[in-house]
C-alpha cells in the first residue's frame, strides 16, 4: 500500500497491483486404472508400447496455459524431463510470461498431462506426444478472489484441456442437475467410505493452516502426518472409481448416476480410451498475506461539465418540437412472445456508457463551429457589442479561474475577440474559447496577443498551468512575468518551479534549447543572491530520492534545471562565487541533518540529549562555530551568519526533537535563531507561510498593515527542514500563568505598560501594542478561515511580547481538522477578552477588530483569482495535504473558492462573514477541544 493508505487498515489487496508473474506448482499426480485387457491389445499392438500402458510410473510432461473467453492469452509453460521412481512427482513450479496485474477475471488455467506413445493415432508428423490427460481450473473464485494454496483438481483421461469457457474438462466435477432444474445430493450408504472421506477433508485443511503459519511446525510429526494423508488420498482417489451404491434425487427417489445423461460411465467395454479408474492432479497456487481481489481497469468518469443534463419532459414540452415519431425495426424492444414493439413508447432503451463522452466533441458540432468561425473571422474585427451582449461579456469576464465556459460563451468571446482585446480579463477567456487544434483558430489567436492589454500576474499564472499547453501563450505569460520586480517574483517562484511540469514536451527534446519559463528563471536566479538560494533548494526537494509520486519524466526535468542553473552560474565570476555559496549551504544542512538524526536516535532523556547536542555544536569536526567568510543562510539569505552559539543550544520537548540553533550574524550585537527538523515534511507549512506573506503584500498595498508574522520556513529536503525562530509565548501558557492572572489582556499589560501616565492606552496597554493585537488576530482570523486551517488549539496560537498574534502548524488545511466540532474559525473567547470583550465594554476594541476584519476580506476577496491560481499550480506537488483533497470536486482550489463566496455580491459576502464571527466567537465545541487538547498534553507531560 502506498503512503496515502497508512491511516487505514486494509484486510485485501487489488489484482490490478501484483505486478507478478502468474506461477504455478505442479506437486504430484495421484490415480488407478485397471489394465487394458489382453483383447484390446491384440486389436491396438500399438497401445502396449505407450508409455502408461508400460509401467504406473511413466514418464509424463506438463504443459500449463491461460485462456481468457475461450482464447489463449500467452504461450505454455512446461515442465523438463523427469524420471520417476516411486510415484509422478514434480514439485516444479511454472512461471507464465504474463503478469497477475494484466489477467481477466474470468481467467482459466489450461493443464495436459502429455503420454509418449511411438505411434500417433492422428498419424502425419505430430509428433509422439498423446494427451494422458487435462483439467481446467479458473485463477479466481466465484467471489472473484484468487485462488492460494493446495489444489485438487480431476483429470479427464486421454483428454486435452481445452481452456474454453464452457470447458468439458472441469477441475471437479460439476454438480449435475436433476428434473427441474434443482441440484441433486448424492447419499453415500457406505459409512466407512463417508468417514474416511470427512477425516481427509478436515485434515486437508488443518494442513492449509499449518502451511500459513496458524499452527506451530513440529517437522518429525509432520512428515508422519504428510505420510498419512498422502495415503488417505491415494485410498480416495481408488474409492472414486467405484460406483456410488444408492443416491437420491431432489425428489427422493433412487437414482444410479446415469438417469440424465451428465456423467458417462468410466468405463466402456471395448474402448482403449475408457478404462476403469480415476486420476488427479494436486497443483499449488502461491499465498499471499491478504486475500488478492479482482480490480479492472477503471475508466476516468467524463467531465461533469460536458455532460448535458437532459431537460425534463415539461421543459421539452414548453421550449422545444415535440419528438418525432420512430418506428422502430424489427426485434426491437421485443416481448417475449417475439412480437415487436411498434408504438414508439414501450419499454426502456438501454443506456450504454461511452468513454468518449466529455472528452471527444461531437464531429457534427466541431465542423459547424468551423464553419461559422471561419465564416466571420474577416466580420469580427469591427463587431461591437449591444449592451444586452456587453452585460453577458461582463458577467463572462468576472468568472474565476475554476470556471468552464459553455459553448455559447465560448461562441461569443470568439466573436467579440477584437472588441475584448482592451480588457486585461478577457485573454484567459479566450484561450478557454479557442480550439488549439484548428491550425486557423490557432493562428488568429495567436496573432490577437500582442495587441491584448497588458494582463495582471494572476492571468499570468494562469496561462502557466496544466490546461495551457500553447507554446506561444505560454511565453506571452513568461514575458508578463519578466516586468515583474525580484521580490514579487519571489512570492510565486515556489509556483513556477511546479509549473515546469506543465511545459510542452517538444519545449524540451533538443539539448540545447530549453522552455521559456525555465530559462526565464534560470536568467533571472543566476543574477540575484536571493531568488537564486530558493530556486535551488526548490529544485533539491523535488530531485530528494524520497520525494513520493514523482514521476521519473519530471525528475529528469528537474535536474536538467538545476544543471541549467550551475551552468549558467559558471558563466560569470559573480556567479561562480554564488555557487560557492550554494555549495556551502548544501554542506552546512547536510551536518545539521546528521546532528538531528543521532540526537534523534541516541537513548536518554531530554536533558543529555541537550547535552549532547551541544557538544556536537561545539565539536570543531562539524564546522558550526566558525564561518569564514560569513555564510548566507538558506533559510534567509540576507542574514550572514558567523558562526554557531553552543550554549544556547536546545532540544525541543516534541516526538521528533527539533533542534533550537542560535548563530552569530554579521551584524555586531545580533543573532539570529532557527528550528531545524527531520522526519518532518514541512512544504505544506512552506506554502501555507508562503500564501500568508503573499496576502500580506496584498494588504499593504491597499494600506492595511494587519502586523501579520509570515516568518521563514524553509524545506531543504522531503522531510527536512529549518524554520525561523520568533520568541513569543503560547496561548494556554499565558492563560496558566499567575504573573498575566490568566488572561490575554493581562500578558499585554505586563509588556506593554504606557509609558508615561499621560501616553495613549486602551484597557491599560500601550495604544500601539493594543493595535498591533487587534489587527494580527483580525488579519490571521480571516486568513486562516480562507485557507481552511485546521488542528487549531491554545498551544499553536502564540503572542509576541509586542502584541503580535500568529499561528504555527499548519498540518491541517482546505478544511481538513483531525477533531471532530471543529470551528471554520479559530476566535475563542480568552481572544475576544484580550481585546476588551464583545459586550460593549467601555474601551473594548472589538467592532474595531470586526471592521479590519470585513476590509481585509473584501481586499482579497478582489485577489482570489491570484491565489486560487497559485493553489492550482501547487495541486501536483505531491503535498500530502493537497493530494488528500485534490481527487474531489474542484480539488484544494475548490476548497479555497467556496470560502471566498464568489457566487453572491460583496455586501452580502461580508453579512455572512460577520455572521460567521458571531457564531464561531459563542461556539462550544471550540472550547471543548481546547480542554481536552489541555487534559491530553497534560497527561502526556
Amino acid at each position: 500500500m502506498t503512503g496515502m493508505m497508512d491511516p487505514f487498515t486494509y484486510t485485501f489487496a487489488n489484482s490490478s497491483d501484483l505486478k507478478l508473474p502468474v506461477a504455478v506448482k505442479v506437486s504430484r499426480l495421484e490415480g488407478y486404472e485397471k489394465s487394458l485387457p489382453y483383447s484390446t491389445l491384440l486389436k491396438r499392438p500399438d497401445l502396449r508400447h505407450r508409455g502408461s500402458n508400460l509401467s504406473p510410473n511413466s514418464e509424463l510432461y506438463i504443459t500449463l496455459q491461460p485462456f481468457a473467453d475461450s482464447k489463449p492469452l500467452t504461450v505454455h509453460s512446461q515442465t523438463p524431463y523427469k524420471h520417476f521412481k516411486n510415484g509422478r512427482i514434480w514439485n516444479q513450479w511454472l512461471t507464465l510470461p504474463v503478469d497477475y496485474s494484466t489477467l481477466p477475471a474470468n481467467t482459466q488455467l489450461a493443464i495436459t498431462l502429455w503420454d509418449l506413445s511411438p505411434i500417433n493415432p492422428k498419424g502425419g508428423d505430430q509428433g509422439h506426444h498423446i494427451p494422458f490427460g487435462g483439467t481446467t481450473i479458473p485463477l479466481y473464485d466465484d467471489n472473484a478472489t484468487l485462488r492460494t494454496g493446495r489444489q485438487k483438481c480431476r483429470v479427464w483421461r486421454h483428454k486435452a484441456a481445452d481452456g474454453y469457457s464452457d470447458t468439458t474438462t472441469p477441475w471437479r466435477e460439476r454438480k449435475r442437475r436433476g428434473r427441474g432444474g434443482r441440484e441433486e445430493e448424492t447419499v453415500v450408504v457406505d459409512e466407512k467410505r463417508s468417514r474416511r472421506e470427512a477425516e481427509l477433508e478436515r485434515l486437508v485443511g488443518l494442513m492449509k493452516k499449518h502451511e500459513m503459519g496458524e499452527i506451530p511446525e513440529n517437522k518429525w510429526l509432520d512428515q508422519m502426518v504428510f505420510r498419512q494423508i498422502e495415503k488417505l488420498e491415494r485410498q480416495s482417489v481408488k474409492d472414486s472409481t467405484r460406483p456410488k451404491h444408492v443416491s437420491t434425487n431432489g425428489n427422493g427417489t433412487a437414482d444410479d448416476g446415469h438417469q440424465n445423461g451428465d456423467v458417462a460411465p468410466l468405463c466402456a467395454e471395448g474402448d482403449p480410451d475408457h478404462v476403469d479408474g480415476s486420476f488427479f492432479l494436486y497443483i499449488e497456487f502461491p499465498r499471499f498475506d491478504h486475500p488478492i481481489v479482482f480490480m479492472d481497469h477503471e475508466y476516468p468518469p467524463p467531465p461533469v461539465s460536458t455532460i448535458q443534463t437532459p431537460p425534463s419532459q415539461t421543459t421539452a414540452a414548453v421550449n422545444f418540437k415535440p419528438p418525432p415519431e420512430v418506428q422502430l425495426g424489427p426485434g426491437i424492444h421485443s416481448d417475449a412472445e417475439g412480437t415487436t414493439d411498434t408504438d414508439g413508447g414501450g419499454g426502456d432503451m438501454m443506456r450504454i456508457y461511452d468513454p468518449e463522452v466529455g472528452y471527444a466533441d461531437n464531429p457534427a458540432e466541431t465542423k459547424h463551429r468551423r464553419l461559422i468561425r471561419g465564416q466571420r473571422s474577416a466580420l469580427d474585427r469591427d463587431l461591437k457589442p449591444n449592451p444586452k451582449m456587453r452585460d453577458f461579456l461582463n458577467r463572462v469576464m468576472s468568472y474565476g479561474p475554476t470556471v468552464e465556459l459553455s459553448d455559447k460563451e465560448k461562441d461569443e468571446v470568439w466573436r467579440f475577440r477584437h472588441h475584448l482585446t482592451r480588457d486585461k480579463r478577457a485573454l484567459t477567456k479566450l484561450v478557454k474559447s479557442v480550439n488549439w487544434l484548428e491550425p486557423a483558430e490557432s493562428r488568429q489567436a495567436i496573432a490577437s496577443l500582442p495587441k491584448w492589454a497588458e494582463i495582471d500576474v494572476d492571468d499570468a499564472l494562469e496561462l502557466l498551468g496544466p490546461s495551457v499547453q500553447n507554446p506561444a501563450v505560454r511565453a506571452y505569460a513568461v514575458d508578463r512575468l519578466r516586468k515583474a520586480d525580484d521580490e514579487e517574483l519571489l512570492l510565486y517562484l515556489l509556483q513556477l518551479v511546479q509549473a515546469l511540469k506543465f511545459e510542452p514536451e517538444h519545449a524540451k527534446e533538443d539539448d540545447d534549447t530549453d522552455s521559456s519559463l525555465a530559462s526565464f528563471l534560470i536568467a533571472r536566479s543566476a543574477a540575484n543572491l536571493k531568488l537564486g538560494n530558493f530556486l535551488h533548494w526548490y529544485l533539491m526537494v523535488e530531485l530528494d530520492d524520497e520525494a513520493p509520486a514523482q514521476a521519473e519524466k519530471n525528475k529528469r526535468l528537474f535536474a536538467r534545471v538545476s544543471y541549467d542553473f550551475m551552468k549558467e552560474l559558471e558563466a560569470t565570476p559573480e556567479g561562480r562565487a554564488r555557487r560557492k555559496v550554494l555549495l556551502r549551504q548544501a554542506e552546512f544542512i547536510t551536518v545539521l541533518s546528521k546532528i538531528s538524526k543521532e540526537i534523534r536516535d541516541s537513548r536518554g532523556d531530554r536533558l543529555r540529549k541537550i547535552e549532547q547536542l551541544k557538544k556536537m555544536v561545539a565539536d570543531p569536526k562539524n564546522d558550526l562555530l566558525t564561518f569564514d567568510p560569513p555564510l548566507p543562510l538558506p533559510l534567509d539569505p540576507d542574514i550572514k551568519i558567523t558562526g554557531a552559539i553552543s550554549a544556547e543550544s536546545n532540544v525541543f520537548k516534541s516526538t521528533l526533537l527539533p533542534l533550537y540553533l542560535s548563530f552569530k550574524t554579521s551584524t555586531p550585537g545580533e543573532t539570529y535563531s532557527l528550528i531545524f527538523k527531520t522526519g518532518d515534511d514541512l512544504r505544506q507549512d512552506q506554502l501555507v507561510v508562503q500564501i500568508i506573506a503573499l496576502m500580506d503584500r496584498l494588504l499593504r498595498k491597499e494600506n492595511l498593515d494587519l502586523k501579520l508574522t509570515p516568518y521563514r520556513i524553509l524545506a531543504t529536503a522531503t522531510l527536512a527542514g529549518t524554520v525561523q525562530f520568533i520568541p513569543s509565548s503560547p496561548i494556554s501558557t499565558i492563560l496558566s500563568s499567575p504573573k498575566y492572572k490568566g488572561s490575554i489582556l493581562g500578558y499585554l499589560r505586563s509588556h506593554n505598560p504606557p509609558a508615561t501616565p499621560d501616553s495613549p492606552s486602551v484597557l491599560g496597554v500601550a495604544k500601539e501594542a493594543m493595535e498591533t493585537y487587534v489587527k494580527s488576530v483580525a488579519g490571521y482570523c480571516v486568513i486562516t478561515y480562507l485557507l481552511g486551517v485546521g488542528d487549531r488549539h491554545l498551544d499553536n496560537l502564540l503572542i509576541a511580547e509586542d502584541g503580535r498574534f500568529f499561528h504555527i502548524d499548519f498540518g491541517y488545511i482546505l478544511g481538513r481538522d483531525p477533531k471532530p466540532l471543529a470551528p471554520l474559525m479559530k476566535l475563542s473567547r480568552e481572544m475576544v477578552e484580550g481585546m476588551g470583550g464583545s459586550g460593549g465594554e467601555e474601551g473594548s476594541q472589538f467592532e474595531v477588530f470586526r471592521q479590519y476584519c470585513f476590509t481585509a476580506y473584501t481586499t482579497l476577496r478582489r485577489s482570489s483569482s491570484l491565489i486560487l491560481n497559485l493553489f492550482a499550480l501547487m495541486q501536483d506537488a505531491g503535498i500530502p495535504g493537497l493530494a488528500v483533497v485534490g481527487g474531489g470536486e474542484g480539488g484544494s482550489v475548490g476548497k479555497v473558492e467556496e470560502r471566498f463566496k464568489l457566487d453572491v455580491g460583496e455586501a452580502e459576502a461580508v453579512a455572512l462573514f460577520g455572521a460567521l464571527i458571531e457564531r464561531e466567537m459563542g461556539a462550544w465545541g471550540a472550547v471543548v477541544i481546547d480542554r481536552l487538547h489541555g487534559l491530553t498534553q497534560g497527561w502526556r507531560a
